[in-house]
């Protein structure tokens, strides 16, 4: 079985918090104003976690001039600071707006799903972070369950570059409504 490593986000256990983005934010030491890791309310009741998807066809790996994007045996895309020239082709092409470009390095980073933290045992800052357990780390070459989707509302195309990103859809919420001093649904 092959390896991919990847995100499972359960859309009804996200409160909103952004402590996955803090986390994020905190062990990568990114510059003011680039968040790798972003929370974003796309309803009333459905908050998003998003970052790198580390797809299986990434955009940015394909249109980078400079080969700064490289992908890992285990499915993560890194991107080597060395060989990024700032041009921001990846920043245009990437449907989930991973890459930032900093005006200040003149480079583009973005999330690398924390693989030194990974290739030393332990969990992305991100995954960790998470207080409802939300978000989590599964190797989607191995991850299968039955109640997984592709895509949420909200969340750009998926065809062209594949994420690595899978998700617990939003259950229907009964609602309950005081009707004469009894609950109604």
């Amino acid at each position: 079985m092959f390896k991919q490593m990847g995100f499972c986000f359960n859309a009804d256990d996200c409160i909103g918090c952004s402590a996955c983005e803090i986390a994020c934010k905190n062990e990568n030491q990114t510059p003011s104003g680039i968040n790798w890791r972003t929370v974003k309310k796309v309803s009333p009741e459905l908050f998003l976690s998003v970052s790198c998807n580390h797809c299986d066809n990434p955009e940015c790996f394909r249109v980078c001039p400079h080969r700064a994007f490289t992908k890992r045996r285990d499915g993560i895309v890194e991107i080597n600071q060395n060989l990024c020239d700032g041009c921001q082709l990846c920043v245009a092409a990437c449907p989930y707006h991973a890459p930032k470009f900093d005006p200040e390095s003149h480079k583009v980073s973005k999330c690398q799903m924390c693989y030194p933290r990974q290739d030393t045992g332990h969990l992305p800052a991100c995954v960790e972070a998470c207080t409802t357990n939300a978000l989590k780390l599964v190797n989607l070459g191995e991850f299968n369950n039955p109640n997984i989707v592709r895509s949420l509302p909200g969340f750009p195309d998926i065809s062209i570059t594949s994420p690595s990103i899978v998700f617990f859809g939003q259950k229907t919420r009964k609602r309950y409504f005081l009707s004469q001093g009894r609950l109604k649904t």
